[in-house]
Order: structure tokens, then C-alpha cells, then sequence
């Protein structure tokens, strides 16, 4: 490819890859709840879903797009067949938590992860749109991430559906995902979204995330269900919970729960740090103001460091390990 500046070791061997005689590729799920699995999937349908982002982009053979990812992961690979795809100039970097170490030409697409963010603040370039994914943003990067002079997007995918299916602009305050051309939603009997995808080979996805449906192109991200609480009968979605919290709480923490003789779970926080009496008890005034009796943490458990997969994230609950 004349276009591809720079290329990675890790880009170079999914090029080979690509332009093999196999009708797959072969690429490692996120994770989520435990060990990546490996998994095929099709050259047909990655490039069903780079035309998808290339027409909601505009990208062309006149745009320049900039990958400070691996080529290792679903991220950087699907950077390539977008490039492949529209003709675009792609210029790699080697993965880092300060990308664009050079001033480079605007930008048509920068696709990031949120230990990136900070430095994008920090060192603004001409970019016209900038994706994020790989693991929730913190609400307090949502603020900041308005004063980049860029549509910047929260993404909504996993590697089984080569990336993103739907996006939420975040500069424009949007609080719902929209989905990428030709794809569609549903949700099944749990709540849980269901993907349409007429284009690609496996047609449909069901997910383990629960959401708002609000019409069969958009949708509210909720929670995963593997997570919600049912405390006395009623439901807590700790992402929810985490977000109303997170103004008020300033160090890491995340929210799970923990069997109760009476109340079937009862909510817990965790905290990273020494205990901290005074803190606990500001806390406590926090809980009472801000959060119905339901939601209201019953224990605040102090851990010197957070459980994570071995992709880095998040273990909420001792089953997933």
C-alpha cells in the first residue's frame, strides 16, 4: 500500500494477513469478563463495515487519517481496510499514551483510546473527527473533551462486529448512540440490544447491554447486564450509579455488590486507597443528598489496587475471575 506511512511491525503483519489467500482474518475479542478468545472474521464483512465509516466520515482518497494503535487489535486493523478501501493516506505511530509526536496536516479521522485524551488536550492539532473507544470515558474527560475544537465521538462496537456499529458526539452533548449507515436496532426480553446487520454475513448480534431504545436507529447505553444489581427487588445499574457520582467523588472507585441475607445484594463502593475516616463520612453525607435509598452504597471498601483482566478491565464481581 503506497499510502501507509510508517507502518508498524504490528500493521505490516496484517497486511500479509489481509492479502492472503484466506477469506478471514484472525483477531482477539476485547475480553471484557475474562481471557481474549480468538476469532475469524470475514475480509468481506470488515470491509462492509470500513465503507460504513468512510461514508459517515466522508472519508476519500483525498483524506489523511493518523492511527496511534496497534495494528494488533480490531482498532488499528480496521484503521488499514478504511485506508485500503477509500484510497486515504494512513500515517502510523507507535502506540502511546501521547500520540501525534509531530505536527502533522488536518486530519480527517484520529481514532484514540481515554489514556489518550489528556495529551490531545494538551497538544491540539487541526483534526476534524476524533473516535474513542477500547473502555468507557470518565465523566470528567466528557467536559474536557468539549474544549478540543473537533467532533469527537464515543464509539459503540467489539471485535465481533469489526468495530463500531454506532457513535455518540460527545462535543454536542449527545447522550445516545446513533447507528453507521445500513445498521439497525432491537432489544430482546431482557432489555439487552440487539444489532441488525443486513450487510454483514452474521446478520444479527445479540449483546449482554442493557439500553433505552429509542427508535430503531438510536439507543441509550444503560449497563451491562451482567452487572445490574437487584437489591430488594429493584435495579442498579452501576454505570448509572458511577456517572451520578462521579462529580463528587475524586478518587478511582467503581460500584458493585455483594450477597445480602436480606436484601438478596445490597450495594457496595470501592475505593482506591488507605481507609479514610473523614472521607467516608463526607461520602455518606453524598449518598443521602444525591441518591434515592436503593442506590445508596450500604459498605465503602477500601483496596489498595483494582482486580482487571488481563486486557485491563475492570473486574467488578469475584464470578469473573
Amino acid at each position: 500500500m503506497d499510502k501507509l506511512i510508517n507502518p508498524t511491525l504490528e500493521a505490516i503483519e496484517f497486511l500479509k494477513e489481509w492479502t492472503n489467500h484466506s477469506d478471514y482474518i484472525t483477531a482477539y475479542t476485547s475480553g471484557s469478563t475474562g481471557n481474549p478468545k480468538e476469532i475469524h472474521l470475514l475480509k468481506k464483512d470488515m470491509e462492509v463495515s470500513a465503507l460504513a465509516t468512510n461514508q459517515y466520515f466522508g472519508i476519500s482518497d483525498k483524506s489523511f487519517l493518523v492511527c496511534p494503535l496497534s495494528a494488533s487489535y480490531i482498532a488499528g486493523k480496521m484503521m488499514i481496510v478504511r485506508a485500503l478501501m477509500s484510497g486515504a493516506t494512513l500515517q502510523f505511530e507507535q502506540p502511546s499514551s501521547r500520540p501525534l509526536v509531530q505536527q502533522y496536516p488536518e486530519i480527517t479521522l484520529l481514532p484514540i483510546v481515554p489514556a489518550q485524551i489528556e495529551s490531545l488536550i494538551d497538544n491540539p492539532q487541526p483534526i476534524s473527527n476524533i473516535i474513542i473507544g477500547g473502555a468507557p470515558i470518565h465523566v470528567e474527560w466528557e467536559f474536557k473533551i468539549r474544549e478540543i475544537p473537533s467532533n469527537v465521538y464515543a464509539t459503540y462496537g467489539m471485535t465481533e462486529t469489526c468495530s463500531h456499529v454506532a457513535l455518540r458526539n460527545i462535543s454536542k452533548r449527545e447522550n445516545h448512540f446513533t447507528a453507521l449507515p445500513d445498521i439497525s436496532f432491537h432489544k430482546d426480553d431482557r432489555d439487552c440490544l440487539v444489532i441488525d446487520l443486513p450487510k454483514f454475513s452474521f446478520r444479527q448480534i445479540t449483546t449482554n447491554d442493557v439500553i433505552d431504545l429509542i427508535d430503531h436507529r438510536t439507543f441509550r447505553w444503560l449497563g451491562r447486564y451482567d452487572n445490574v444489581i437487584i437489591s430488594g427487588g429493584l435495579k442498579v445499574h452501576p454505570e448509572i450509579l458511577e456517572k451520578k457520582l462521579a462529580a463528587y467523588i475524586f478518587r478511582p472507585f467503581y460500584i458493585t455488590s455483594v450477597s445480602d441475607r436480606k436484601w438478596g445484594e445490597k450495594v457496595v463502593i470501592y475505593i482506591l486507597g488507605e481507609k479514610d475516616s473523614d472521607y467516608e463520612a463526607y461520602l455518606s453525607a453524598i449518598f443521602k443528598e444525591k441518591l434515592p435509598r436503593h442506590e445508596i452504597p450500604r459498605e465503602i471498601l477500601w483496596v489498595d489496587k483494582f482486580k482487571t483482566t488481563s486486557s485491563g478491565k475492570l473486574i467488578r464481581r469475584l464470578s469473573e475471575l
